[in-house]
């Protein structure tokens, strides 16, 4: 099992609905609204780095809204 933690920015105004896209991707098991250099914090549990970059690259990139992220794995 992979843990990775993907931070989110998010155009003005549109962390809710945001933080809605994302928690509906598969391998997606939390996300959260922060205060802080980014909006969202989502928290993903999956089988691969593979599937980590898949969601982080061609699932929260591509959400209407998101315009950057940082992805981080977690290595215990």
């Amino acid at each position: 099992m992979v843990t990775a933690y993907v931070m989110v920015k998010a155009n003005t105004g549109e962390a809710d609905r945001l933080k809605t896209e994302i928690m509906d991707l598969d391998g997606v098991v939390d996300a959260h609204i922060v205060a802080g250099d980014v909006d969202i914090i989502a928290k993903l549990d999956v089988d691969s780095t593979a599937d980590v970059k898949a969601i982080a690259a061609d699932g929260i990139q591509n959400v209407e809204g998101v315009e950057d992220t940082q992805t981080y794995i977690a290595m215990d």
